[in-house]
């Protein structure tokens, strides 16, 4: 593949750089400690692996060489969390002084809003 009975020498390396920059390429070897690519199903994970980005003419590619270990996905679960906010008198007082209504009715629009006081005055002055 290389000239020269096959042995590849530094000289060399310094001419293919100086072609490749010439073609508007450029590659730079990156001290990657580990990379991870999700897939629908699995994730590979290489440990230790070389990483070399190849810019050409603003577009970049990554090759990636190592040995990947495969990883079941998990099946990520978020559960809803319903958050009682805690309404201060305070807030209340404010809310019916502002909006003119009882305190009963401030609390009440303070609790749909979950404390926002902006949000509950605007929902009583409608």
């Amino acid at each position: 593949m290389f000239p020269g009975g096959g042995k590849f020498n530094p000289r060399m390396m310094k001419q293919m750089q100086k072609m490749m920059k010439d073609f508007g390429m450029d590659a730079e070897d990156l001290k990657a400690v580990k990379v991870t690519i999700e897939l629908e199903d699995t994730i590979l994970v290489f440990e230790k692996p070389k990483v070399q980005v190849m810019d050409m003419l603003g577009n970049k590619t990554y090759s990636i060489t190592g040995k990947a270990k495969k990883v079941a996905k998990a099946e990520e679960k978020i559960e809803d969390v319903e958050v009682k906010v805690e309404v201060t008198e305070e807030d209340i007082e404010m809310v019916s002084s502002q909006c003119g209504v009882s305190k009963e009715e401030a609390k009440k629009a303070l609790e749909e809003a979950n404390g926002d006081l902006a949000e509950a005055i605007l929902k009583l002055g409608n």
